[in-house]
C-alpha cells in the first residue's frame, strides 16, 4: 500500500507539471490532473499525512524536473506507464522498454523516434484506461481515508474518543452549623471518658488540658468541590474508571474543603481508579477503588464513599417477565495486613440479592437485602504494653485501635490501654459489626415528568451482643441501639439536568449507636463527618430541602437539617446533642 502511494504520487507529480508542448487535445485533461493532484497534495498536508514542507518540497522538485527537461540536450528520455499484472504502476525509459520488447518491435519503435527533432519535447501517449485506473485508485484511497478519518464530518470526534467518557462537576457551597447552647460542654466529656466509654471521643480530646471540641459555637464555612472523571472502553468486555476530586486523606466520606486557607492551593486527590470486566450482559467484575456497588442509601454508606477491593454483580435476565433479579458479592480490604505491627489485617465482605419490579409501565419498585461483615475491626484490651522479658513497648501494641480518621461519632467506645498504662487512651470499638440491610424504592412515574418516588432503608446490627461485649472489654454496657431506619419521599424530576427541572424532598432518618459503623455512613446528617464532626450515628434527624435547575447542568439546592443524639454520647453519664446545618450549593455538572 505504501509502495503504491509513492508510485501514485509521483506519477501525478510527474504528469502534472509536465510542460506545455504536449498535444493540444491532451492540454485540457492533463491540466485538470494537473490541478486534481495539487488539491490532493494539499488535502493530505491539512490531514496530518504530509507536511507542507514536504508537500512544498515535492511540487517544487517536480517542476524542476519538468523544466529540465526542456532544455535537455537532444538526447530524451520518454516515460511510459506500464500497469503489472499486481497492480502497482512503473516508469520506463525507451531503453528500458526495449530490452524487454520482442526483437524488431521495439528497436524499431525507438529508430523511428531518434529521427524526430533534437529539441523536441516528447510527452508519453497515457491511454484513457490507465488514466482511469489512476484517477479511480486515488479516489478510492482518498475516500478511504476521509471515512476512516471522518473529514467530511468536522464536529464528530475521532473514534478513539468515542470510547472515552468525561464527567464531573463543581459545586460551591454555603455550610451552617448552628448549635443548640444547651449541648453538653466539651469539658464534660473530657471527664466522663475517664471512665473509658465514649460516644464522641474527639469532644474529649484535649491540648495543654483544655478541651478542643466545640458543642455551642455556631459555624459559617463557605466549601468547595471538584471532581472530574473519565471512563474508558477499550473493548466491549474491558473498560476502567479514574477519578479526581478535592478533599483529604482523612475524611474518605468527604470530597470537600473549605474556603478560606490564605489563599493557597487545595490538594487534588485519586478518588477512583478501577477495572472493570464485563464478558456477559448479565455478568460483571470490577477491582480497584471503584464506586459504591450496593444499591444502598445514606443510612449505611455515605454519597461520597468509594470502595477499594473486588465485586462481581449477576444480572440475569428474565425472558417475558418485569422481573429483573439481581446478585452483587464483593471483599474489601480495610487495613492491610501488615506484619509485625498488625497482627491482623481488617476486611469487609458482603452479598446482596434483589431485584427490580416494572409492576405496571409507569409503577416501578426494586429492593435489595444485604449482609454485610467486618472482620477484626473490635477492640480488645491489651495483654501488657512491653514485649516479653523486656521493658520496650510490642510493636503491635494498640492494633485494636478505632482510630480519628476512622471515626465519625455515635459508635461505643472503651479504652484499649493494658491494665499497666496510664498514658493517653486507646478507643476501640465495644461491639462487632454484622449489618443486615434491606432497602427498597418505589417510583410512581403517572405525572411524567414528575415522579414520585418513596425510599425506605432498614438495617440491624447482628453482632451486637450486651454479654459479649461485657466479656471481651469488661464494661456492661446499658444503652446504645443497634438499629436504624429511614424514611424519604421526593417530588419532582428523578435528576436536575436541564432548566426548570425541579424537586422536593423530606427525610426523617433514626440510626441507633452501634447499628452500622459510623465510619462509612452519612456525614451530612449532624453537623458532618470528619475529626470534629458528629456525623455517623447515635442520631434522629430530619431534613426537608429543594433543587431546581436554573441552566443545563447547574442547579441550585437548599437543605435544612435537625439533628439530635438519640443516647447520651458520654455513655457513663447524661449528655444531649443537638445542631441544626443548613447547605445552599449551587453545582454545575458536566
Amino acid at each position: 500500500m505504501k509502495r503504491m502511494k509513492r508510485h501514485t504520487l509521483y506519477i501525478l507529480l510527474i504528469l502534472a507539471f509536465t510542460p506545455g508542448s504536449v498535444l493540444a487535445e491532451e492540454v485540457a485533461s492533463f491540466e485538470v490532473l494537473k490541478q486534481t493532484t495539487v488539491n490532493l497534495i494539499n488535502a493530505l498536508v491539512d490531514q496530518g499525512v504530509l507536511t507542507r514542507k514536504k508537500a512544498d518540497a515535492l511540487i517544487r522538485e517536480a517542476e524542476r524536473k519538468a523544466s529540465a527537461s526542456t532544455a535537455r540536450p537532444p538526447k530524451t528520455v520518454s516515460a511510459h506507464i506500464t500497469s503489472e499484472e499486481n497492480g502497482n504502476l512503473e516508469l520506463k525509459s525507451d531503453e528500458q522498454l526495449s530490452a524487454v520488447a520482442p526483437a524488431g518491435i521495439g528497436s524499431s519503435r525507438l529508430s523511428g523516434r531518434s529521427k524526430m527533432a533534437s529539441n523536441q519535447v516528447r510527452v508519453p501517449y497515457i491511454p484513457e484506461v490507465v488514466k482511469n485506473e489512476i484517477r479511480e485508485q486515488i479516489k478510492q484511497e482518498v475516500l478511504s481515508q476521509a471515512k476512516n478519518e471522518r473529514w467530511t464530518q468536522p464536529n464528530v470526534l475521532p473514534e478513539w474518543l468515542e470510547r472515552v467518557k468525561f464527567e464531573g462537576d463543581l459545586r460551591l457551597r454555603y455550610h451552617l452549623d448552628d448549635f443548640d447552647p444547651n449541648n453538653t460542654l466539651p469539658k464534660d466529656y473530657v471527664a466522663a471518658a475517664a471512665s473509658g466509654l465514649t460516644r464522641a471521643a474527639d469532644f474529649a480530646a484535649t491540648s495543654n488540658g483544655i478541651a478542643t471540641g466545640n458543642t455551642t459555637e455556631d459555624r459559617n464555612r463557605f466549601r468547595l468541590r471538584a471532581r472530574f472523571g473519565l471512563l474508558v472502553r477499550a473493548t466491549d468486555s474491558w473498560s476502567a474508571g479514574f477519578r479526581f476530586a478535592t478533599g483529604n486523606t482523612l475524611n474518605r466520606v468527604s470530597t470537600q474543603t473549605s474556603l478560606g486557607a490564605d489563599f493557597n492551593k487545595y490538594a487534588i486527590l485519586l478518588d477512583r481508579a478501577y477495572l472493570k470486566y464485563d464478558p456477559f450482559n448479565w455478568l460483571s467484575f470490577a477491582g480497584g477503588r471503584m464506586p459504591n456497588p450496593w444499591f444502598s442509601t445514606d443510612l449505611t454508606w455515605d454519597d461520597d464513599l468509594n470502595f477499594d477491593g473486588f465485586a462481581a454483580t449477576i444480572k440475569p435476565t428474565v425472558a417475558g417477565y418485569p422481573i429483573r433479579p439481581f446478585l452483587t458479592g464483593g471483599i474489601f480490604p480495610i487495613r492491610a495486613q501488615d506484619p509485625p505491627l498488625q497482627a491482623k489485617g481488617r476486611w469487609l465482605a458482603g452479598v446482596q440479592g434483589g431485584a427490580q419490579w416494572d409492576m405496571t409501565p409507569d409503577t416501578r419498585f426494586k429492593f435489595g437485602l444485604a449482609y454485610y461483615e467486618y472482620y477484626n475491626m473490635e477492640g480488645q484490651v491489651e495483654a501488657n504494653n512491653t514485649e516479653p522479658g523486656g521493658t520496650k513497648p510490642s510493636n503491635k501494641y494498640g492494633q485494636y485501635e478505632y482510630n480519628t480518621g476512622l471515626r465519625q461519632k455515635g459508635n461505643t467506645l472503651f479504652r484499649t490501654n493494658a491494665l499497666s498504662d496510664s498514658s493517653a487512651t486507646i478507643w476501640g470499638l465495644a461491639s462487632k459489626f454484622a449489618p443486615l440491610n434491606f432497602t427498597a424504592t418505589l417510583d410512581l412515574m403517572q405525572f411524567n415528568p414528575v415522579h414520585v418516588m418513596l425510599t425506605s432503608d432498614l438495617v440491624i446490627n447482628t453482632a451486637f451482643d450486651r454479654n459479649e461485649i461485657q466479656q471481651r472489654t469488661g464494661f456492661a454496657v446499658k444503652d446504645g441501639k443497634n438499629f436504624g431506619h429511614m424514611h424519604r419521599l421526593t417530588v419532582g424530576m428523578p435528576k436536575i439536568i436541564r432548566r426548570h427541572d425541579w424537586q422536593l424532598f423530606a427525610v426523617y432518618r433514626y440510626l441507633g449507636s452501634d447499628a452500622v459503623l459510623d465510619a462509612f455512613s452519612g456525614s451530612d446528617f449532624g453537623i458532618g463527618g470528619g475529626a470534629i464532626g458528629l456525623g455517623g450515628t447515635n442520631l434522629k434527624s430530619t431534613m426537608i430541602g429543594g433543587a431546581y435547575g436554573i441552566d443545563r447542568g447547574v442547579s441550585l439546592m437548599v437543605r435544612w437539617f435537625s439533628a439530635d443524639s438519640i443516647d447520651s454520647p458520654l455513655v457513663t453519664q447524661k449528655g444531649r446533642y443537638s445542631t441544626d446545618t443548613l447547605h445552599a450549593d449551587v453545582m454545575m455538572t458536566y
